[in-house]
C-alpha cells in the first residue's frame, strides 16, 4: 500500500545510529502532515505572530557572514512572504530597509515547542517514530524558514547527529567529513556552545589565506521536499536556500559520545569566556554569538564543567557494570536535543537545565550487530564531489521523494607548503621583536598576534579533546 515504508522504524534507527557518512532517506515521510507546512500554511497557523528573521547580504565575500554581522527584524510570515515576492505592501513593513534583490532573510533555529506553544496538537504532524525514535515529534524539533540565498555558515555540531526534513523549496548542502577539520580552519569566535565554525567562506574560499582548504573533500547534495538528510556526528556543513522560499524541520539525535563532548564544550566555554572577558570592551569585537545572551561567569562555567564530568563518569560506570542502556521514549530521552543550540532561547539555563541524562541513551551498535547498509532508491549516499572539473554541475537521481542532486563540482586541490616562521623574543619584554627567517619575509606588522589567534590554538578541537581526556583520566584516579 501507499503507507508502506521502505524501512521499518527499527532498521531506520539502526542506519541512523551506525552510518558514518551523509545519506538521504526517500519515501519515508509521505504520510506526515508536516509535509503541508509551507509558509502560507504556517502563516495561517501562527495568526499574525511575529518571529525573528536574520538578514544577510546576497553579495558573496571572502569572509563568512556570521550571525554577529547580520541584521535582525521581527516580522510575521505574511510580511515575509510579501517581501520575498516583491509586493509593494512590504515597503512600509519590517523589511522596508532591505531590498529583496540584495538581502536574504532566515528564520532559523526556531524551536517548534516554543513558537507553537499554544497549539501543541501541531507537534504530532512530525513523526520521528518512523525513524525509530518513538515519542519524538515536532516538540523536539526545530523549524527553518528562509528566502533564496539564506545560508548557515560552515560549522559542525558538537552534539549528536542530525535528521533534516525538507518541506518546501530546495536547499543545497555542502558537507565535509570530521577528518577535514584542520582543512576548514576551525574557530570558536564567534562563540556559541555546541557550534564550531569554519573561517572559510565555502561559497567563495580565500585560498591565499586558507590554502589547506584545497585538501578538503566536499559531499554536496540538493535536498528536495519529502526527503530526509542524515548528517552524521561531527560532519561539517554549509547550507544554502536555492529556491525563493524554503522550509525545513530538523531534530538532533543524542549519542553516547555527547557526554565527552559536553566536557569538551565546558572546557571551551571556560577558556573563551575567561580570556575574551578580560579584553578591553572598547575593542568592539563581537565575539559572543547572538544565541548566547551573555558571557557566563567563571564560577558558573566551573559548575557546568563539574556537571559534565560527573555525568560522563556516571555513564562510564553504567556501561562497565553492564546495566541495560535505555532509549527511553519519555522527555528524559530528549533533554539534550531540546538544549542542543540556543539553550537560553529554549528556556534552559546551564545551572537549571537537565543538561545530562541520567543514563547513556542510544548505545552504539556493535559491528557484528550491523547488517550491510541498504543503499538504493530509498537510501541514497551523498558522495564526494568530483575533482575532475572546475565547472559547476549536477547529476540528478530520481526518487519517489523528489529529485536528489549530487553536485559534481570543484577543482583538483593540491598542497601548498611554506617553512614555519620563528618568533624570537628578547629578554626585555618592552623590546620584544618578531624576527623572521631569511626564507620567509612577510611584513612584521602582519605577524602581530591577537587574542583570537591565541584562542584558535588553545580551543582547537584537537587540543580541547586532549585536555578533556587528561582531565577525565585525572578524575578517574
Amino acid at each position: 500500500g501507499e503507507d508502506v515504508k521502505p524501512f521499518t522504524p527499527e532498521k531506520t534507527k539502526e542506519i541512523v545510529m551506525s552510518l558514518q557518512q551523509p545519506a538521504v532517506f526517500c519515501n519515508m515521510v509521505g504520510d506526515w502532515p508536516a509535509l503541508h507546512w509551507n509558509v502560507k500554511y504556517l502563516s495561517a497557523v501562527l495568526e499574525g505572530k511575529t518571529i525573528q528573521f536574520r538578514l544577510g547580504l546576497k553579495t558573496v565575500d571572502l569572509v563568512p557572514q556570521f550571525e554577529t554581522s547580520c541584521s535582525y527584524v521581527e516580522a510575521t510570515l505574511e510580511e515575509f512572504l510579501a517581501w520575498s515576492s516583491g509586493q509593494p505592501s512590504c515597503l512600509s513593513g519590517p523589511f522596508s530597509c532591505y531590498d529583496y534583490s540584495k538581502y536574504w532573510a532566515y528564520a532559523d533555529y526556531k524551536y517548534i515547542a516554543r513558537i507553537f506553544e499554544d497549539k501543541p496538537e501541531i507537534f504530532q504532524d512530525v513523526r520521528w517514530s518512523d525513524f525509530g525514535f518513538p515519542g519524538r515529534s515536532g516538540k523536539e524539533s526545530t523549524l527553518w524558514i528562509g528566502s533564496e540565498g539564506a545560508n548557515t555558515p560552515c560549522h559542525l555540531d558538537s552534539y549528536g547527529c542530525n535528521l533534516v526534513l525538507q518541506v518546501q523549496g530546495r536547499k543545497r548542502w555542502h558537507l565535509f567529513p570530521p577528518g577535514d577539520t584542520r582543512f576548514l580552519y576551525p574557530t570558536r569566535i564567534p562563540y556559541e556552545e555546541s557550534s564550531i565554525f569554519s573561517k572559510v567562506n565555502i561559497a567563495n574560499p580565500d585560498l591565499k589565506r586558507f590554502p589547506e582548504f584545497r585538501n578538503s573533500t566536499a559531499h554536496v547534495v540538493t535536498l528536495s521536499p519529502g526527503q530526509v538528510l542524515l548528517v552524521p556526528r561531527h560532519w561539517w556543513h554549509y547550507v544554502e536556500s536555492i529556491d525563493p522560499v524554503t522550509v525545513s524541520i530538523n531534530s538532533w539525535i543524542e549519542l553516547d559520545a555527547d557526554h565527552e563532548a559536553r566536557v569538551e564544550e565546558a572546557i571551551t566555554r571556560m577558556l573563551v569566556c575567561a580570556i575574551k572577558s578580560a579584553e578591553n570592551p572598547s575593542d568592539g569585537d563581537l565575539w559572543l554569538n547572538p544565541t548566547e545572551v551573555e558571557a557566563t561567569s567563571h564560577e558558573l562555567n566551573l559548575q557546568y564543567l563539574n556537571k559534565a564530568v560527573s555525568a560522563y563518569l556516571k555513564c562510564q560506570e553504567t556501561s562497565v557494570s553492564g546495566q541495560a542502556l535505555s532509549s527511553s521514549t519519555g522527555a528524559r530521552q530528549r533533554t539534550n536535543a531540546s538544549c542542543k543550540r540556543k539553550r537560553r532561547e529554549a528556556g534552559c539555563e546551564p545551572e537549571s537545565c537537565t543538561l545530562l541524562t541520567q543514563e547513556c541513551d542510544f548505545p552504539t551498535l556493535k559491528g557484528e550487530e550491523l547488517q550491510k547498509i541498504p543503499f538504493g532508491p530509498h537510501l541514497i549516499q551523498v558522495l564526494p564531489q568530483s575533482h575532475k572539473t572546475s565547472l559547476m554541475g549536477a547529476v540528478a537521481v530520481e526518487s519517489g521523494g523528489g529529485d536528489l542532486h549530487h553536485e559534481n563540482e570543484g577543482e583538483h586541490f593540491g598542497k601548498l607548503h611554506c617553512k614555519r616562521k620563528r618568533l624570537l623574543m628578547s629578554n626585555d619584554c618592552e623590546t620584544a621583536a618578531h624576527q623572521m627567517e631569511s626564507d620567509c619575509s612577510p611584513c612584521t606588522s602582519q605577524t602581530a598576534l591577537s587574542t583570537n589567534d591565541l584562542l584558535d590554538c588553545l580551543v582547537n578541537p584537537r587540543v580541547i579533546s586532549l585536555v578533556a581526556q587528561l582531565l577525565l583520566e585525572k578524575m578517574r584516579v
